[in-house]
Formats: structure tokens, sequence, C-alpha cells
């Protein structure tokens, strides 16, 4: 307990900086789901009698019409007070069009589903704005994030301790990884030791050693060695050609994998690329494999200049896309609308997916975050600037949102539920029954709490 006490002043105020930036991400997407709730509560025309943001003691509040809007003292959620929500409340017949409870089961789900509707609308607007600027934005596919091996070099460390494209690795020195940065990092701090990974190949667990190899870089004037497998993230094979490309000039097609440009052999989606950026308008031979052919092509890429570093750079491009590359670009801010329609169901998806791999057992619960990773990647999006700061909130907004919708009673997706029940039964489920189901949906949720914040405990320990 004393160690706080001994924090540096640099310490302190990178402490201080995260707990601002977490109360800054968490309290807007708070007050968005809570407004959604109390925007849908109005227009069917309930009375809403609190809105918090925050539970527990009220630290300040005011009353503006038939509404006290609060701030609470704790900064962990927030709720919305409808009145009339208990049925069991003795409520006059001329007060009944104001109560919740008297509301038709249509309106009772729109009020419900507002909450996480507005998190999705939160994210799509601010996906949208991000997209109207011009500025690319990554939605990446599940298959982006897990570690499977998808290409290495010859003769690379990977390759040379058996590893295989195909292969996805379960363990890193008996930790448990579920994702591509997990294993970069564990090869990144190897410092050159041996590594012994487990890795699926079909149905067979097989565990290898791998000895990364380091390479000497300049970074800010110094030398720094930088560790690597030879895995490359994405294998070079066309997925998509873009009409009136000079890819699509040249003969490409769906399904080609590039295997050598100008005779120089290509293993990886990042090698081939690069030649090509450094090719303008200068014909390029390259080979592809077509279903198990080698095709011969001449591709001459197109000049486009882009701004690096504050300054103009001319590069090549071909029009071609490849496996799991998901960078959304809008061309103006018109078709910006409908991409960040695009980019919000591509991450809802992402997070429903992981969601429900995490309870098949597919990848670890140890990716669970509670309040202390939120505040941990707040101040740190909050150290690279705003636009990194409202990107945030836009990829927690969808998680809260899908979150939310699980069907977990006490939580707006048992809510919906229990409509769906009455829908079907034609009339609500019992007090009892419903009792029983919250009572249960509690203990869950405060089971998983503890677990996330169990998860926190553990990174600040071991890092």
């Amino acid at each position: 307990m004393l160690t706080a006490f001994a924090w540096s002043p640099d310490t302190v105020l990178l402490v201080m900086q995260k707990a601002f930036w977490f109360v800054v991400v968490l309290g807007v997407l708070v007050a968005f789901h809570e407004f959604g709730h109390f925007l849908m509560a109005r227009w069917v025309g309930v009375r809403v009698l609190k809105f918090s943001l925050g539970f527990g003691p009220k630290i300040a509040g005011r009353q503006i019409g038939e509404t006290e809007y609060l701030v609470s003292a704790v900064p962990l959620g927030g709720y919305v007070k409808l009145f009339g929500e208990d049925e069991s409340d003795a409520i006059s017949p001329e007060e009944q069009r104001r109560s919740f409870s008297h509301q038709n089961l249509w309106s009772k789900v729109l009020i419900v589903a507002g909450g996480p509707g507005f998190n999705f609308l939160l994210a799509y607007l601010i996906f949208s704005a991000w997209l109207a600027t011009g500025a690319p934005l990554f939605v990446p596919s599940f298959k982006d994030l897990t570690p499977d091996i998808e290409a290495m070099k010859p003769g690379s460390p990977a390759a040379t301790a058996g590893m295989q494209p195909g292969d996805r690795v379960l363990r890193v020195n008996e930790k448990d990884i579920s994702t591509r940065v997990e294993l970069f990092d564990a090869v990144a701090k190897s410092n050159g030791k041996p590594l012994t990974l487990d890795v699926r190949r079909g149905a067979q667990i097989k565990t290898l050693v791998v000895t990364p190899a380091g390479t000497t870089v300049q970074e800010d004037g110094k030398d720094v060695v930088q560790y690597s497998l030879g895995i490359e993230e994405t294998a070079p094979v066309i997925t998509a050609v873009m009409n009136g490309s000079p890819a699509m000039a040249a003969g490409f097609k769906e399904g080609d994998r590039v295997v050598a440009i100008e005779g120089q052999p290509i293993h990886a989606w990042s090698q081939m690329t690069g030649i090509v950026k450094e090719s303008p308008n200068r014909p390029l031979k390259v080979e592809v494999n077509r279903n198990g052919q080698v095709v011969s092509l001449t591709v001459t890429p197109a000049l486009e200049k882009i701004s690096a570093n504050g300054k103009a750079v001319e590069i090549g491009k071909i029009g071609v896309s490849g496996p799991g590359r998901s960078l959304i670009r809008a061309s103006n801010p018109l078709t910006a609308v409908w991409h960040g329609l695009e980019a919000t169901w591509g991450w809802t998806e992402l997070t429903a997916v992981g969601i429900y791999k995490m309870i098949a057992g597919e990848i670890s619960s140890k990716n669970i975050g509670g309040p202390l990773t939120i505040a941990s990647i707040s101040g740190e999006a909050g150290a690279q600037g705003m636009a990194s700061v409202v990107f945030l909130i836009a990829i927690l907004s969808i998680n809260l949102g899908v979150l939310n919708l699980l069907p977990i009673p006490i939580l707006d997706g048992g809510h919906l539920l229990f409509f769906a029940i009455e829908a079907v039964m034609r009339k609500p489920l019992a007090d009892r029954q419903r009792e029983v189901a919250q009572q249960v949906g509690l203990l869950l949720l405060v089971c998983i709490m503890v677990f996330a914040f169990w998860n926190d405990i553990e990174r600040l320990l071991h890092g």
C-alpha cells in the first residue's frame, strides 16, 4: 500500500493522465448509451425521472423539467430511471400513459434497445466522419488478428524449425496466446533466446523450438536489434482486382498468388507491394500461380502522389488487394456515409465473433479486460493524440453495444429476451421467474467483472 507514495513525479503524472482519459472515454460511452434510452423513452411518451452519469452517491445534480440530471460518484456506468419501471407501483389511470410498465411491447423494446443502438450510432458517426476526411480506416476480420502462419521466408528461423503456412500458434513458452500481436510481442522481447511454440496443425498439436533472428536497425540515431521469426503477416494472394486498374489490364485474377517479380522470388504481400511502390510507370514482369500453373504477366504500376512526413512522394500502384486486408477508404464525403456503415458492421462482426470464440474456448479468456485495462489503453490513446482517442471511443462503443445485447438478465439483451418470450407466449413472465432470472444474471455479471478485474491485476503484476 505504501509503494504508491514512493512513485516518481513522472509516474504520478502518467497515472493522472490515464485516469483523466479513462473518465473522458467512459463518460462519452455512458452518456451516449444512456441518452439512447432517454431519447427513446421521451419519444414514446414515458416520463424520465433521472438521468445519471455514474452510480452511487450524487455529486451534483439539477432538476430540469420533470427529469433530474445527475453526476454520481462511481464513474463505471450510468442509468436512466423511468417512471413506472416497477409494475407493482400503484399508478393512477391518468398516469399510466407515462408509465414504462404500461407501454405496449414494441415501445418497451424501443426504449431498451435505444441504449446499445446509440452505441452503434456513435461508432457509425465517428467512422463516417473519419472516412469523410479522406483518411483510411482499418476494419479487420478475425483472421487478421489470429496468430495463423500465412507465409514465411525460406531459410528463416520459422521455416528451419519446421513451421508451415496454416499453423496456428497456441502457446509461447507455455503461455496461451490468441492474437498475432501477442506472438510478435513475445518474439520482440525474446532477446534472441529460443522460444517453445505449441502450434495446431490440422487436428494435431505440435511443439517446435524456434530461435528468433536479430537484425540491427537505426532508430533515433541508435543501433537497435529487432528480432523476427521470418513470419510474414500476409501471403501474396490477390483477392480483389479493381476495375480499370493496371492489374486488370494486365490480366490479374482473383486467387492469383504472386511467386516472382522481375525474377525475384516473392513470399509475402509486403515484399510484393514494396517492389510495386518503388516502380511507378515501369513495366514489371510478374509470375503468378493460378490453379497450379505458372502464368507470366506484365503490369505497369500507375504513378500516385501521396504525402509522407509532410513531403510529396511518388509511388506505384496496380490496384489489387490481398487476403484479410480491410482498409476502407471513401472517395468523397457522400460515399463515406455508406462506407461508415460497412466499417461499423465489420467491427461489430469482429466483436461478436471474438465473444463467441471466447465462450467456445477457441481464444483465451485472458483477453477480457476490466476498468484498469480500459484506463491503460485510454491513456495510451490520449498520448497519441485526439484522433486515437476518438477511434478508441468508436471501438469501445461497439464493444459496449454488443455486450449489452447479450441475453443476460439485468443487461439490455436480457430485457429484450424477456420481451421476445412475452411476444411468443402472449403474456409476460411471472414476477418470480423474472426475479430469479435477474438474480442469476446479476451473479453472472459480477463473476465476469471480478474475472476481468483479476485479469487487470495480472497484467499489472506481470506486464
